[in-house]
């Protein structure tokens, strides 16, 4: 998506990848489901990388908040950032209320160029009505085996390139054709 987008976001993989960790840590969403829904966010090219993170929070928490999955929270984020006038109305509609004089100020900043402007009021509203949802949803030890577990797994991704230089040299030993021979003279007087 990066590639994709031409990176407009100003977004790195391991911005995505950071930011997907510590949200995992603090909710109950594998970092898988959160970098997915990261993944979903950037395809909206008018979040950048100052709102990309509050945006990446507010789509766990609104997920959490109104039993939500991740994807859909993502895409209703990501609409009403890259068309604030439209997408507030999905918002509503997800439980999400703006008052009136807050859908005419985003209105207006949208009009004079000031799409920033008008996604802070969204970010701020949502924050104001999900924050802490997604955190209140774990337990302090899923927050130990979550963590447990992002370390397991990058122990696991660091040790692979040399489990898999000896998975070939193992290979190549089988295949040799003395081991083969020697393999079924064992098995043979085993036998």
């Amino acid at each position: 998506v990066l590639k994709s987008t031409g990176g407009i976001a100003g977004v790195t993989a391991e911005m995505v990848d950071s930011l997907s960790v510590k949200i995992s840590e603090n909710s109950k969403y594998t970092d898988e489901a959160v970098k997915s829904a990261e993944i979903l966010l950037l395809t909206f090219t008018n979040i950048g990388k100052d709102i990309f993170p509050q945006a990446t929070q507010a789509t766990a928490d609104l997920a959490a908040r109104f039993k939500m999955d991740l994807s859909s929270a993502s895409v209703m984020v990501g609409k009403a950032l890259n068309d604030p006038i439209a997408g507030i109305t999905a918002l509503g509609r997800a439980g999400v209320q703006f008052s009136d004089d807050q859908k005419k100020v985003i209105k207006a900043m949208v009009e004079t160029g000031d799409l920033a402007g008008a996604q802070n009021i969204i970010l701020s509203e949502l924050k104001m009505q999900t924050e802490g949802a997604a955190a209140s949803q774990v337990t302090a030890w899923e927050r130990v085996q979550k963590k447990f577990d992002n370390m397991k797994e990058s122990l696991g991704t660091a040790l692979l390139p040399t489990l898999d230089k000896l998975g070939t040299m193992m290979s190549d030993v089988l295949d040799n054709p003395q081991v083969q021979a020697a393999l079924e003279n064992l098995t043979k007087w085993l036998g």
